[in-house]
């Protein structure tokens, strides 16, 4: 429960820190750091435009969105306490909950029967197949190091004893930093300003959505880039410390999350379509590596 408060509390500030990093970066006062929160109350407020052609999934799919990204949410620990969930092997369930979600934005893109809805849904599909096998790879490293398969018990085994363990904690950190921008679709994979159909890739799945839908959609995101700077923040936090230096790790965490995600959105231009693939696929060469190491380090290769 403590996870999915804190989450929550961090999901109402992300996307203004990282709109503020923007702003100062380029020499601009900016919107405060809750605006991001204003415009979403504005769309929760209003009502949504349906299309004849589209069916029932269209319509349930914001609602289930934003509930699978609460469910995996839920396996989320926070330092040595458990989520609201946690059983052996639930990452691989965490995995599946989100994979899930994605799945049904990806049919109501294609329900709306847009073609160019329907291209958007085609890349979202491919980008995040490929992304998969480096999320699995990575925290089965973590499983294979620790000796355990639950987000909990790998978190409070995981410690700061050598150079191999702070190794793997900022290649695991950097990971997933890219692998949040890869699932929000942010820089440098897909620009969330551009408005041009051929170049873009989640924003043009959701171009039939209005109003309320498309605000529960808008906020999921949110709640997406807070989720996995949780994730770097349990790596972070050592077994054993007091609440307060928990709670200072979690926030620094988060804020310096946002704030790199708003210096790459600065200073970084957005790939070449046919050049995403190979971006997120160095992910999972990198998590590749990790696991030779750590199977190196415990005698599992000779």
């Amino acid at each position: 429960m403590v996870s999915l408060i804190l989450i929550l509390l961090t999901s109402f500030v992300f996307s203004g820190i990282v709109i503020r990093t923007k702003s100062l970066l380029s020499g601009r006062k900016g919107p405060g750091i809750f605006q991001p929160m204003k415009d979403l109350w504005r769309l929760l407020q209003k009502g949504s435009v349906y299309s004849r052609v589209s069916s029932f999934i269209f319509r349930m799919t914001p609602a289930f969105y934003l509930t699978s990204v609460l469910i995996a949410i839920l396996f989320i620990p926070f330092g040595s306490t458990p989520g609201l969930l946690s059983f052996d092997g639930d990452f691989i369930f965490f995995a599946y909950i989100l994979a899930l979600g994605k799945f049904l934005l990806i049919v109501a893109a294609m329900d709306t029967g847009s073609s160019f809805e329907g291209m958007g849904a085609s890349r979202e599909a491919l980008f995040s197949m490929l992304a998969e096998p480096a999320f699995f790879i990575l925290f089965g490293s973590f499983g294979l190091y620790t000796g355990h398969t639950s987000f909990l018990d790998i978190f409070n085994a995981f410690h700061f004893e050598s150079y191999a363990s702070y190794t793997m904690a900022v290649l695991s950190s950097f990971i997933l930093v890219v692998f949040a921008l890869i699932e929000n679709s942010r820089m440098p994979l897909d620009d969330p300003k551009t408005h041009l159909e051929l170049t873009m890739i989640h924003e043009v799945m959701v171009l039939d959505h209005s109003g309320f839908d498309l605000g529960l959609i808008v906020y999921t995101s949110y709640l997406k880039f807070a989720m996995f700077g949780a994730l770097i923040a349990n790596i972070l936090i050592e077994a054993g410390a007091s609440i307060p230096a928990q709670l200072s790790v979690f926030a620094i965490v988060q804020c310096m999350f946002a704030i790199i995600v708003g210096i790459v959105e600065s200073f970084s231009s957005r790939f070449r379509m046919n050049h995403n693939s190979q971006f997120v696929l160095s992910m999972t060469s990198i998590c590749l590596l990790i696991f030779l190491g750590i199977s190196l380090m415990l005698g599992k290769i000779d």
